[in-house]
């Protein structure tokens, strides 16, 4: 008795040739994935720190508003690039690294400009110069995706590998 079997996998060698395709270009999911990203750094912001609150700044408990959202411009600095094998969101502010991070701000000597005397309440005037001892600033850490993200994250990734 012979038996015979015939596979018919010519679907299964097309799908395998899409997959192999689509994973040659996986530049459009990492801008995806970038996106997610910056638009979770953006939902930090707004919720002040998440997972967890970030330390009051000084001039929040001073006059009210959001820590470091001031005048929004670390808040609105945040890019994506992509290429195909990676993906970067960051920005180019200066100090975003110490805001996220936290550390000690250099001495430093603060001049009045242009001839003109520094003011504070209980300072004895004029002052043209004084020596800053330097800031401690707490880590505040907002460039950092959330575990809600990874399922979006996995979705884009399976969406561009396998929807035709």
């Amino acid at each position: 008795m012979q038996i015979q079997v015939k596979v018919e996998d010519r679907e299964v060698r097309e799908g395998l040739r899409e997959l192999r395709r689509r994973g040659a270009n996986l530049r459009p999911v990492m801008l995806e994935i970038g996106e997610i990203v910056r638009t979770s750094v953006e939902r930090n912001f707004a919720a002040g720190g998440r997972p967890d609150r970030w330390e009051k700044s000084r001039r929040v408990k001073k006059e009210g508003g959001q820590t470091l959202s001031d005048t929004a411009r670390l808040r609105r600095s945040f890019t994506v690039e992509a290429g195909n094998d990676r993906v970067a969101v960051g920005t180019n502010v200066i100090y975003a690294a110490i805001h996220h991070f936290g550390g000690k701000t250099p001495a430093r000597v603060i001049t009045a400009k242009n001839g003109k005397a520094l003011f504070w309440p209980g300072a004895r005037h004029p002052v043209r110069s004084v020596n800053h001892p330097g800031s401690r600033i707490p880590a505040r850490p907002f460039l950092t995706a959330q575990d809600e993200d990874w399922p979006r994250i996995r979705t884009a990734i399976g969406r561009h590998l396998l929807e035709r």
